[in-house]
């Protein structure tokens, strides 16, 4: 259902009349030369919340570019996922299990045409691959809030510089901190709804003969929200840094994430409403629907095996996820003169983890039937079984570029080169007794499903001139980048491979040697721009691992995505505001989608990838921030406002979906707040977000409603000293104020009906901050 006339006149009024403000406030990159006109490091809309004006619109950028200050990161709820942090910049739609975007499998963005897996991450300059969940390196294992500077995101075409084959045109940067000059601990304690609790400590070292490092740990513990289970995090980061001189440093990074949770279950609309006859053995339904906390009492389903029946798969024990996640960097910065520079990052991750779902026992019965003459070892099935799969791997890499400045232009040229390396084991073991709460016997395996390996190795080439003519006041990007990605998967892909046993290798490449890029911004006046920006893309095929684990061994590889992204806009910056607004059009060739199937024999969704022919997505962009001079500096608003269509070009199998909107993709996205300052002491915000419907599967047969969902915080202190604490701050948040019940997260589907995730209810956390 499209937003009514009324409704949506209402919201738009609403956003011009400034109610604005994203919890989050936003400072793109570094302030343009001064002029002779007026200095443009002048600050126009001011406030601790508020960036310069000077960035806050993207001044100097050929590309729409936005960020997050450090400033408001730290008044954000302690623990916010590194992707839940994008949600408050415009055009980013960000779907979250939680209020905090912790549960991995919960979580989906859509920007402009893009989703999750088409987006590129960096950190510090390491490019973080795959997003995957299961084998990938999501940003959100990477990051700690209280540790960065800043994230900036450009939505529709990524500097050429940038580093990732992921990437179909936004690239997101997160900036950590560097080490404090002076000695020094700072320590936060965070309690919260559903028994959250979360500590953060970090220590500085100060600076020595240009030495100086820090080290962080935070620990998070909380209930999971929508029935039994728990999530537990803890997160480490240490940073060493030595300064060589003005234009040169070093720099080592560790961190460290240990991740462990129990899942909730996706429903459909028709659990979600508690339709009759939608969920007949437990009778659940709403926003609270959930697994067993107990193992229920059933009928048996097959004499003498007690667990037969496939409702067992519903207890919480059967729905596990764990992750262990290393990344080690070292990355130097070397000014030869002035002008000539040259930086390298080196790079290498470890990862670990498991994840836990159940399989009826009919299925595995089916299973061990027709593997039990082939594979050697395995057991007959004595209930529900314990589904094991197994992830570990590394990943190694560097990138380097150089810089030279001659006047009023800038020449760029770099590389990355990276491996990846993979491996992944899937089972299904016995339990003691068959029962879903004995303990799994790892001994008794029942049916082999997966062990292979696969590695993917890339190389990217880039070069790129920055030109600046009339004195400055036009500047001309011209720049493109190669990418070669190698594949290769070999071993038990599937069932299939071990019942014919075979361990097969596949291969495929995908390489494209000239992406170019083109970008111009051109100074109207000193306080006005006009922007635009040319960009094509290519990027590996998303779900390669599952695409090539097809049964047989002759499966084709899919062609590469690739996308051409078009951007044109205009700034201003005056005395009581600055807005920027940009238009964009993208068109896709090869496009992969990922859709949800369910696992036989569980509730247990994997996702799969499919080829649908190309996409064209157009809209436009508004951000804004208002100062007005009536309230003497008390308020600041801000209006991020996105309209956005995108749409199939091509009929896919059997399903006529041309011309149909693809699944998740909300037309209007408006998000408005206000933030005050009365008193030194204090700050206050106000936040509103709106997302219009989205069709749930390719064919548009299914619709979800439009919501809003309101968030506030307090900050208090402000660096009001306690005895022994420095710099105080008590902070107050709360999401979802008016406890809005509505579906978040959407497991699209070809043409069935889809799975939700519920949107989390109102949410409070109370936080403690200081220096010792």
């Amino acid at each position: 259902m499209f937003v009514s006339s009324r409704r949506l006149t209402s919201i738009l009024a609403l956003a011009a009349a400034s109610i604005a403000a994203p919890a989050f406030a936003q400072t793109p990159p570094p302030a343009p030369a001064e002029t002779a006109e007026e200095p443009s490091t002048e600050l126009v809309v001011t406030g601790r919340r508020a960036s310069e004006a000077s960035v806050a619109i993207g001044t100097d950028q050929t590309r729409n570019t936005i960020s997050i200050t450090r400033e408001a990161l730290l008044s954000a709820p302690a623990g916010i996922s590194g992707l839940k942090m994008l949600e408050s910049l415009p055009g980013f739609n960000v779907q979250a299990n939680d209020a905090l975007g912790m549960y991995e499998f919960g979580n989906s963005v859509f920007v402009r045409a893009f989703n999750f897996q088409q987006i590129g991450f960096l950190l510090d300059g390491v490019p973080m691959g795959r997003s995957d969940q299961f084998g990938g390196s999501p940003i959100f294992r990477y990051v700690e809030n209280e540790n960065l500077q800043r994230v900036t995101a450009s939505q529709g075409a990524g500097d050429a510089a940038l580093p990732s084959y992921a990437s179909l045109g936004p690239i997101v940067q997160y900036i950590t901190t560097k080490p404090e000059a002076d000695l020094g601990v700072m320590a936060q304690y965070t309690i919260g709804s559903d028994h959250q609790r979360r500590s953060y400590i970090r220590l500085d070292t100060g600076t020595w003969n240009g030495f100086s490092a820090f080290i962080s740990r935070s620990k998070l513990d909380a209930n999971v929200w929508r029935g039994p289970g728990t999530i537990d995090r803890e997160h480490i980061e240490a940073k060493v840094r030595y300064e060589i001189d003005d234009r040169s440093d070093i720099t080592f990074s560790f961190l460290d994430n240990d991740y462990f949770d129990y899942d909730s279950p996706a429903i459909t609309k028709a659990q979600y409403a508690g339709v009759p006859g939608s969920d007949p053995l437990f009778g659940r339904s709403g926003r609270y629907f959930a697994y067993l906390g107990t193992v229920p009492v059933l009928p048996v389903t097959t004499p003498g095996i007690t667990y037969s029946n496939t409702g067992y798969n519903q207890y919480f024990k059967q729905a596990i996820n764990s992750r262990n996640d290393r990344l080690y960097s070292l990355a130097g910065r070397f000014g030869i003169t002035d002008a000539l520079s040259f930086a390298v990052t080196g790079y290498w991750e470890d990862k670990k983890g498991y994840g836990v779902s159940p399989e009826a026992y009919a299925t595995s019965l089916a299973s061990y039937n027709a593997e039990r003459l082939i594979v050697a070892g395995l057991t007959a099935p004595k209930g529900l079984q314990y589904g094991l799969s197994g992830i570990d791997g590394t990943r190694q890499g560097i990138t380097g570029n150089a810089t030279w400045d001659f006047g009023a232009h800038k020449l760029e040229a770099g590389f990355w080169a990276e491996t990846d390396d993979y491996h992944r084991t899937q089972a299904r073991y016995n339990q003691v007794g068959g029962s879903p709460d004995g303990e799994p016997l790892l001994n008794e395996p029942v049916h082999l499903q997966r062990d292979y390996r696969s590695k993917r190795e890339t190389i990217q080439l880039f070069a790129k001139a920055t030109l600046g003519f009339v004195e400055d006041r036009l500047k001309v990007e011209l720049g493109f980048k190669t990418l070669d990605v190698g594949f290769k998967i070999y071993g038990y892909r599937n069932p299939a491979d071990y019942i014919n046993r075979r361990t097969p290798q596949l291969n495929d490449r995908w390489k494209d040697y000239f992406l170019p890029q083109a970008g111009v911004v051109f100074n109207l006046t000193a306080r006005e721009q006009i922007f635009a920006s040319y960009a094509e893309n290519m990027a590996l095929p998303r779900g390669a691992d599952d695409i090539f684990s097809a049964a047989s061994p002759l499966v084709t590889g899919p062609k590469p995505e690739t996308a051409k992204n078009y951007e044109i806009g205009f700034r201003t910056n005056r005395a009581q505001f600055n807005l920027a607004l940009a238009g964009f059009y993208t068109a896709f060739d090869n496009r992969l989608q990922s859709f949800a199937s369910i696992v036989p024999g569980s509730t247990t969704t994997e996702t799969f990838f499919q080829n649908v022919g190309g996409v064209k997505s157009y809209g436009a962009e508004f951000s804004g921030t208002f100062k007005p001079n009536v309230l003497n500096g008390l308020a600041y608003f801000n209006t991020n406002v996105t309209y956005n269509i995108a749409k199939f070009q091509d009929n896919f199998s059997t399903f006529v979906i041309k011309g149909k909107r693809v699944p998740d993709n909300a037309k209007w996205l408006v998000q408005s707040g206000v933030t005050v300052e009365p008193a030194p002491w204090l700050v206050a915000n106000f936040s509103a977000r709106y997302l219009s419907s989205r069709y749930s599967n390719f064919v548009n047969s299914e619709l979800t409603k439009d919501y809003i969902v309101t968030s506030a915080y307090v900050d208090l202190g402000e660096g009001l000293d306690l005895g022994f604490l420095k710099q105080a701050r008590l902070r107050f948040n709360v999401d979802n104020i008016f406890n809005k019940d509505y579906l978040g997260t959407i497991n699209t589907t070809i043409n069935t009906l889809a799975t939700f995730r519920p949107g989390p209810d109102r949410t409070f956390q109370l936080t403690l901050t200081g220096k010792i």
